[in-house]
């Protein structure tokens, strides 16, 4: 939903909730199978069911010919949003991260998918289901490209950086319009793609693990420019930026030592990226805690705490960097072992709240196949510190261990992903079990669409997408053919969810800033037309 469009449908929200009362009360009736309310911060949070499944195959190639696969970032296009005679249908776009990689990156081209979606929602309550209520149908791959000023175009590229930095050709200097970027051996931009949103004027925002970095991109795919980030996550090897993740393509060197001494963990740059419901309000989370937070292994028990950063984006020309926080990571136990469930995906519900997901590294074929923890929960950052610019923003939890004068964000669970009672439903499962779908390990994508239901304004369905690491056995990719060995679906699970504004004062339904009168808005359009 668009800025403007959200600024005009604030009268219409707050006669909604103070005039037609008992609407906004219908929609906290519970469905037949739906969980306890959840409430955070004047909102109300309530799981109904696992209302659909659907998937594209792993052996889908795009318009270019290349394996299609990844949900690495996902966002709606609200605008598309409809409801017709069987159900709903919309478009999503999603981006791929830097391609199939087992020995080292390869010269992938980053790209952003157009997918089109039919959804027929499955029968409250109903079970032996089969996965096929969301119809996906992949339309158009638009490759990121860089205009050079002699004229032409240079694509970007998902290879690791060149360690070293600036000094060795891994990034590009900043300039007086960008900051320091991270660069391939061939010169190209590096990046390593996982979130996605879309601006109004119709320029996307990715985030990128390897800066980490924000990358701007105009509709057709043309680097626009980066955002600022802060100097905290920033890796640093023997003093200076380096961007290597510790993934050399064949031939290049390896970065060393292997791990930054500060910032952010290979592999756990900018994972999360969402626009809070109005627009003015852009938010990136780090995977993990940085380097020097705790952040010293992959699977550590101190890497808990890591940060999640706010712009403001209201003028598009000027976008500022205006806050850091700390996000304290759930953790699991796995093998007599504690670690840290690092977070996948964010998405903002309002200007202070939002849904997060963190998962383990468990899954088909992966780990020990069963997911000991795989969620979507709730962030509040109303009552969290922002350290951005602090004396003690540099090191915020050494050893693991949090700085007693931050505060933390409030964290509460939500969404339980691994619930076997709704995956049996449609033949999922997670864990082995024979004749039922083991669920795979990444989920990246997450996106919110209103339900248009004129009896429950406040019930949407929450998307969440895989991330399948374009495994297939029929694979092609830069040129060549390859075989991973199996075949992983890139899947979509639709859960249907209801979030409003606890029954109180209109001041606390106004905390939306717009989430429910998206529901509102779109059933106006459909009427109208």
């Amino acid at each position: 939903m668009s800025y403007e469009s959200t600024k005009a449908s604030w009268g219409s929200k707050a006669s909604l909730w103070g005039v037609s009362g008992l609407i906004g009360l219908a929609c906290l009736i519970p469905l037949a199978h739906a969980q306890a309310a959840t409430v955070v911060n004047g909102l109300s949070f309530t799981v109904q069911e696992l209302a659909g499944v659907g998937r594209l195959s792993a052996q889908l190639k795009d318009e270019h010919g290349e394996t299609f696969g990844s949900i690495s970032g996902l966002v709606a296009d609200q605008s598309s949003w409809v409801r017709t005679a069987t159900g709903y249908s919309g478009v999503f776009y999603a981006s791929p991260d830097r391609g199939y990689n087992v020995a080292g990156t390869i010269d992938y081209a980053p790209r952003i998918n157009r997918i089109e979606m039919n959804f027929t929602p499955a029968t409250v309550g109903s079970t032996g289901l089969a996965q096929n209520q969301i119809g996906l149908k992949l339309t158009q791959s638009t490759i990121l490209h860089e205009q050079l000023a002699g004229g032409g175009t240079r694509v970007l590229s998902g290879l690791d950086p060149v360690p070293g930095g600036v000094a060795t050709g891994g990034a590009r200097p900043a300039t007086s319009l960008l900051p320091e970027l991270p660069q391939a051996y061939n010169g190209k931009l590096a990046l390593d793609a996982e979130g996605i949103v879309t601006l109004r004027d119709g320029s996307r925002l990715i985030s990128d693990e390897y800066g980490p970095s924000i990358y701007r991109f105009s509709a057709d795919g043309r680097f626009m420019g980066a955002l600022p980030v802060a100097a905290s996550v920033r890796p640093v090897r023997n003093g200076v930026s380096d961007y290597s993740s510790n993934n050399p393509t064949v031939g290049q060197p390896a970065p060393v030592p292997a791990n930054p001494s500060t910032g952010r963990q290979n592999n756990q740059g900018f994972e999360g990226l969402s626009l809070s419901p109005d627009g003015k309000t852009l938010f990136v989370g780090l995977q993990s805690a940085t380097r020097q937070d705790g952040g010293t292994s992959g699977t550590a028990a101190t890497r808990d705490h890591t940060r999640l950063f706010t712009y403001d984006v209201e003028n598009l020309d000027d976008i500022q960097l205006t806050g850091e926080y700390v996000v304290g990571l759930p953790k699991f136990q796995q093998g007599g072992n504690t670690l840290v469930a690092a977070q996948s995906e964010i998405l903002a519900v309002s200007d202070n709240v939002i849904l997060v997901l963190p998962r383990d590294s468990n899954g088909f074929a992966v780990g020990t196949q069963e997911s000991k923890l795989r969620r979507v929960d709730i962030i509040d950052l109303t009552q969290a510190t922002n350290i951005l610019g602090q004396s003690f923003e540099g090191v915020i939890a050494p050893g693991g261990v949090l700085n007693p004068a931050i505060t933390a964000a409030q964290y509460t669970p939500f969404l339980d992903i691994n619930d076997n009672a709704q995956l049996a439903r449609f033949g999922l499962v997670n864990g082995v079990v024979p004749g039922l779908d083991n669920l795979s390990e990444k989920w990246e994508g997450l996106a919110l669409v209103s339900a248009l239901d004129p009896a429950r304004p406040y019930d949407y369905f929450l998307f969440v997408a895989n991330d399948n690491d374009f495994a297939t056995t029929n694979g092609f990719q830069v040129g060549a053919a390859y075989n991973d060995g199996k075949d992983i679906d890139t899947m979509f699970l639709a859960y249907r969810v209801t979030i409003a504004p606890v029954p109180e004062p209109g001041s606390v339904a106004l905390m939306v800033a717009g989430l429910g009168i998206v529901g509102v808005s779109a059933l106006r359009r459909r009427r109208a037309a």
